[in-house]
């Protein structure tokens, strides 16, 4: 903060200027404030040490920590997110970088096209355009139209068994913050994009790893984790999994809900990905499997249609929904009036199907691509599966290489990386590739000099 000159500081105190001068002088001296040559003098950055001021002949007048905005910056209850998560948010947004492992649609597979369409539609044939606030569980031609198409894919649910929220991630910070209690557990695929980011972590939940097979997480483990954690839930993203690609097997599916009903462990389920099948529709939802409430499920458009919508949806039981839109009116008050609209337009119009039926053409020549390429630059040095849908591709290095390392390499050639620590301190031989964003040619080029790196370092199998 600038303070006024010294004049003006004398008229406004009423005393000399003099005393002023000597006044700012003290201030000066003790770090309170500081002074520029030709730009005025301005309080001090200053640090959370306790300041001392003494009179003249040393004799101490008054004692008080020193306060800024910079001292509170550990102190909030939310963790920061990972050095390397903060690294890759920033680098995803400096020009030409090459995105390989990016966890969204890239812009040119998102329906701009129809979506201009829609709007000028929207705009000449709606009486009102929302800009007040919606009821709290959201816009109830909505919530109806997302009863439609979960039904669809199975999933029976009436407008009051669904909460409209800001996209997954909100989803999740409001269970953690409306439903759990701080220092409980809960239980979840190792590894996870939970361990990405801190929505659960800084409401003061633990994470417990459940290991993974060829179907899915291990139902073996189950009943010895929840015993020996006394864990709450079990959070599951059976379908495509963030970030192997996995899809549970339709057997694991029906046994994980018989023992979690046997032993007492509600299940979150994740639903971002489900649509997104390439090669043939994968083993219906736990939800559309869930006769006795023990699901609560949650999807979004973020991932099939647009992240910048900010729209996905819980669905449960009335209760549950009631208490989740409670703790969201507190939080923001309901999401975006007219993103709400435009998400229903989008469903109702019919676009949504027609969208993901080209998205899927897209997407599917893309993992062919990516697929073909580590035949041909990585055979020799890492092994991976075909995933049938979603996002990703898991990728496991042959030998030893310090992932942290090939990361900085790689972003000083211009490729940004998803490495496997982000989801599991265990996973130090993996790469989460994504072939959503990057073009095909940049594909070309990132995986062929990701190669290069690799071999010129003297990969050790």
């Amino acid at each position: 903060m600038k303070l006024p000159s010294q004049r003006v500081l004398a008229k406004q105190l009423d005393v000399n200027r003099s005393t002023i001068v000597a006044a700012m002088d003290r201030l000066v001296s003790t770090g309170v404030l500081e002074g520029n040559s030709g730009g005025g003098t301005r309080v001090a950055v200053v640090g959370e040490e306790e300041l001392t001021l003494y009179d003249s002949q040393g004799d101490q007048l008054v004692s008080f920590p020193r306060r800024h905005w910079n001292g509170y910056v550990e102190d909030g209850i939310h963790y920061p997110n990972l050095p390397l998560v903060q690294t890759i948010n920033k680098m995803e947004f400096v020009p030409h970088m090459i995105r390989l492992g990016t966890g969204e649609l890239s812009p040119s597979l998102l329906p701009e096209h129809t979506m201009r369409h829609l709007f000028s539609e929207i705009a000449s044939s709606v009486d009102t355009v929302p800009l007040s606030y919606e009821e709290p569980l959201g816009s109830l031609q909505l919530r109806r139209q997302l009863c439609l198409e979960m039904e669809q894919r199975g999933i029976n649910a009436s407008p009051s068994n669904v909460l409209v929220v800001s996209g997954a991630l909100q989803a999740f910070q409001l269970i953690s913050a409306g439903l759990l209690e701080r220092q409980s557990t809960i239980l979840l695929e190792k590894p996870s994009y939970l361990y990405s980011i801190h929505a659960f972590q800084s409401a003061g939940i633990r994470l417990a790893g459940v290991p993974m097979d060829s179907e899915g997480l291990q139902i073996s483990a189950l009943t010895r984790l929840k015993q020996l954690r006394q864990a709450v839930l079990l959070y599951t993203n059976p379908t495509y999994h963030n970030p192997t690609g996995m899809v549970m097997s339709e057997a694991r599916r029906t046994r994980l809900l018989q023992v979690c009903g046997q032993i007492g462990l509600p299940i979150l389920e994740d639903g971002a990905y489900e649509e997104l099948w390439l090669d043939h529709q994968p083993p219906t939802s736990l939800k559309a499997r869930d006769t006795s409430g023990q699901v609560l499920y949650v999807g979004t458009l973020s991932k099939t249609v647009s992240p910048g919508l900010r729209i996905g949806w819980i669905v449960g039981s009335e209760r549950v929904i009631e208490r989740l839109a409670d703790i969201k009116m507190q939080t923001d008050y309901g999401s975006s009036s007219v993103s709400q609209l435009m998400a229903y337009h989008w469903l109702q119009s019919g676009s949504h199907q027609r969208h993901m039926e080209q998205l899927r053409e897209h997407l599917r020549v893309r993992r062919d691509v990516m697929l073909e390429l580590l035949s041909q630059e990585w055979h020799d040095i890492a092994t991976w599966q075909q995933p049938t849908g979603g996002f990703y591709i898991w990728v496991t290095m042959k030998g030893t290489f310090p992932l942290h390392k090939l990361f900085e390499q790689a972003l000083s050639a211009g490729i940004l990386l998803n490495i496997g620590t982000l989801y599991d301190r265990g996973s130090s031989r993996q790469l989460r590739l994504s072939y959503a964003y990057a073009s095909i040619k940049e594909m070309k080029f990132a995986m062929g000099k990701l190669a290069q790196l690799i071999r010129i370092q003297g990969w050790k199998s």
